[in-house]
């Protein structure tokens, strides 16, 4: 997958620069997605049990308290392994999905090269299912692995696709899924809705990276916007429902401006400072304890003393 030449990581996540060899200004679409809570201890220690059960070395282990204690440690990190396995694969069906756009604008492109790659994996099937969904939607691209920009709320993000389908100017974003019990592949989460909602509100396209050249961003009106789940068993398209999108694009905006503050946070540094007692003759037996107070207007910390009436 082409890898978006002003995204880079930094310590407040994923963010882009405005031109090649600039500092990263605002962030990613999904960097800022990131900023929403979300509870993953059952599915982490689910895959921790899962995996120390099927690991072959734990009969011996049992006797052994050295070994036992590296299993559980290995175990402890299954969730992040098949994380990082899964956004691996992501990437080689994202890049296959890119050469199959290429190719139908009549661009360079590495089609045969990345189905050889998904092949190396044992990944066939995923391309089989992008192979049926383009015979089956005929999109025609417009654009592919496109960065977009909004200045007002302060954020940027790569589109997969902008292609028309039956007339139909649609911004579209893969999800690579896994298979239910059914051999269904399932849906994508519904925070894809936010996602395709914040690249809909951008304000500007990129032109060209190096010279950090920008135009305005001409699908502000695209009229449908799909997420395409690919499975090894077939490919899944769903729309975003038009009435729920406003409360989508609240969301992000909030969303954006706990990143900007967390960010804020992060910079500042040390944020808890040690405080002493008062002095003695301050706090004489009988009276009232010493308390403390936070002036949020001034950001100054005051100490004040109860009287005996309060």
């Amino acid at each position: 997958m082409t890898q978006p030449r002003l995204a880079q990581q930094t310590p407040y996540g994923r963010m882009y620069a405005r031109a090649g060899g600039q500092d990263p200004q605002v962030p990613s679409i999904t960097t800022v997605i990131g900023c929403e809570s979300n509870d993953l201890g059952g599915w982490y220690g689910y895959s921790a049990a899962q995996a120390l059960a099927a690991d072959p070395q734990l009969p011996d282990a049992l006797r052994d308290s050295r070994r036992r204690r590296a299993l559980v440690n290995h175990a402890a990190k299954a969730a992040e392994r098949h994380r990082d396995r899964a956004a691996e694969r992501g990437d080689r069906v994202h890049d296959y999905c890119e050469q199959l756009a290429l190719r139908a604008m009549g661009r360079e492109h590495r089609v045969e090269q990345a189905r050889e790659t998904l092949a190396e994996n044992q990944e066939s099937r995923f391309a089989d299912s992008a192979d049926q969904w383009w015979a089956l939607y005929r999109p025609e691209p417009l654009a592919a692995e496109i960065t977009v920009w909004n200045s007002t709320v302060g954020y940027a993000g790569t589109l997969d696709l902008v292609a028309r389908i039956g007339g139909k100017v649609c911004l579209i974003d893969y999800k690579t899924r896994g298979t239910d019990r059914n051999g269904r592949v399932k849906a994508p989460d519904a925070k894809v809705v936010t996602q395709l909602v914040a690249g809909l509100k951008a304000e500007e396209s990129l032109v060209d990276a190096a010279a950090g050249e920008w135009q305005p961003w001409e699908y502000a009106n695209a009229d449908v916007l799909m997420a395409v789940a690919i499975g090894d068993t077939e490919a899944l398209s769903v729309q975003a429902v038009p009435d729920q999108l406003p409360a989508h694009w609240f969301k992000f905006c909030a969303l954006a401006k706990v990143w900007a503050r967390s960010a804020e946070i992060e910079a500042a540094g040390q944020q808890l400072r040690a405080i002493v007692p008062p002095p003695l003759d301050h706090n004489p037996v009988g009276r009232g304890a010493m308390s403390v107070t936070v002036d949020l207007k001034e950001t100054q910390i005051q100490a004040t003393e109860e009287s005996n009436s309060q």
